[in-house]
């Protein structure tokens, strides 16, 4: 009978035997899940860059860079409506935004964006006030 007891007792304990607490993280904001995308520079009358694809689900982050030609920015209010914003890193300060309607430096800078793809679609960001297809970028959410 004791005997009995006992591989109970032993049996119910293995459950708790096999969390590993040494596992990496799992799910959508684990850095398993992250992409990185190509560094986007933003200098007057030089192209924005190629074209991404994009996967829903995915997070992905971005480095975007202004080398301080002008005061430049980049606005995509449908892109910004169609991503889940994780953060915004300047300097070193994070910052979790609700979302965003667009972006612009005033001088010289990096910033970072972490972000995951949510709604499927064809999105840009461009240039404020440009018409030229060099100054827009184009983004396919699949």
């Amino acid at each position: 009978m004791k005997h009995a007891i006992l591989c109970a007792a032993l049996l119910s304990a293995l459950p708790a035997l096999a969390d590993d607490h040494a596992a990496a993280p799992a799910g959508l904001l684990a850095g398993s899940n992250k992409t990185d995308l190509p560094e986007v520079i933003l200098s007057v009358g030089e192209p924005l860059g190629g074209p991404w694809t994009l996967n829903s689900g995915q997070y992905y982050e971005v480095e975007i860079t202004a080398d301080g030609s002008g005061e430049i920015g980049l606005e995509g209010a449908g892109f910004f409506r169609a991503i889940w914003v994780d953060e915004v890193v300047i300097e070193g300060l994070e910052v979790r935004p609700y979302g965003l309607h667009s972006i612009e430096f005033d001088r010289a800078g990096t910033m970072e964006i972490g972000f995951v793809a949510v709604k499927p679609g064809r999105y840009s960001l461009a240039l404020p006030g440009a018409s030229g297809p060099d100054q827009r970028l184009e983004i396919v959410i699949e």
